[in-house]
């Protein structure tokens, strides 16, 4: 190759090729003994079975891959099992607290009804209680009325009496009122 790059500069020159003798030793040249290291490198690797280590240590390797790829589709797996449980509790504990919701309306309700209810009896009952109270003052209030209307009628009477009648009198109306009840 060297001789070539040689050769084309000599002509772009537009020279005359000029060739040197190539050093050798042992009737190999340079590119020779290059050659010769790399097939004694080659076969100290061959010897020393370094292809066959670097193949336990690649499928060594390879094996620990597939193990933690094994692990990590086990806890893809798991985590997965995780996820639709949560979600299932999720949703369990969305549907609960929904019928919650619909337990305390309705229990609300009934709690509104019933002091509706109640509110309402309480009413009446003292709606009651004050028409009894207001019928019983309205009775006491007659009877005090008839009271003072008796009073102030036997007052009257008694005094009409006294002025119409005299001792004479009275002794004809009570002789009269026994000759009635002898009868």
């Amino acid at each position: 190759m060297l001789k070539l790059m040689l050769a084309a500069a000599a002509a772009a020159e537009g020279g005359e090729a000029v060739h040197h003798a190539e050093p050798t030793a042992l009737y190999l040249d340079p590119t020779g003994w290059v050659a010769a290291a790399m097939l004694a490198v080659f076969a100290l690797f061959i010897w020393k079975k370094v292809p066959a280590a670097i193949g336990k240590a690649l499928d060594k390797k390879i094996e620990a891959i597939r193990e933690q790829l094994a692990e990590a589709e086990q806890l893809r797996k798991e985590a997965d099992a995780l996820k639709a449980e949560y979600e299932a509790k999720a949703k369990a504990a969305d549907s609960e607290a929904a019928a919650m919701v619909e337990r305390a309306k309705a229990e609300s309700k009934r709690i509104v009804a019933k002091a509706k209810k109640d509110a309402e009896a309480l009413v009446e009952r003292r709606s009651k209680m004050a028409e009894d109270k207001i019928a019983a003052e309205e009775r006491a209030a007659i009877d005090e009325i008839r009271a003072a209307a008796a009073k102030a009628a036997t007052a009257a009477a008694a005094r009409l009496i006294a002025e119409r009648n005299d001792a004479k009198s009275d002794q004809t109306l009570v002789d009269r009122a026994i000759g009635q009840l002898t009868k």
